[in-house]
Formats: C-alpha cells, sequence, structure tokens
C-alpha cells in the first residue's frame, strides 16, 4: 500500500506547484518534498477535480 501523507502536505506541495516559476519542472518541486513525480502528478488531478477545473469521472 501507498504511503500515506498529511493533508496539509499534499495542499502545500499543490499550491507551490501551481505558483511554481517558469523552468521548474515538477520533478524538482517532488524532489524538494521527497515524495515521487507520479506523487505529485495524482495529488496536482486530485486537485483539479476538486476545485472544478477538470471533470471527474462520468461528469465529461
Amino acid at each position: 500500500m501507498p504511503k500515506s501523507y498529511p493533508k496539509e502536505l499534499r495542499e502545500d506541495v499543490v499550491r507551490v506547484a501551481r505558483i511554481r516559476e517558469p523552468g521548474v519542472s515538477l520533478k524538482q518541486i517532488a524532489d524538494d518534498f521527497g515524495i515521487a513525480e507520479s506523487c505529485l502528478g495524482n495529488w496536482l488531478r486530485t486537485s483539479d477535480v476538486g476545485t472544478g477545473r477538470s471533470p471527474g469521472p462520468g461528469q465529461g
């Protein structure tokens, strides 16, 4: 089972990824926080659905 991260950490990492400077990759941000890049990608997709940025399953 994958490691569970606190909600506050997930929110902070997603916020940093959203406001990153040009040229800063998601991999760099993930490495800085000690998480996998794929994990960050999943958190961003989950955030997009939760905030209405993109449709969830069965909604689009």
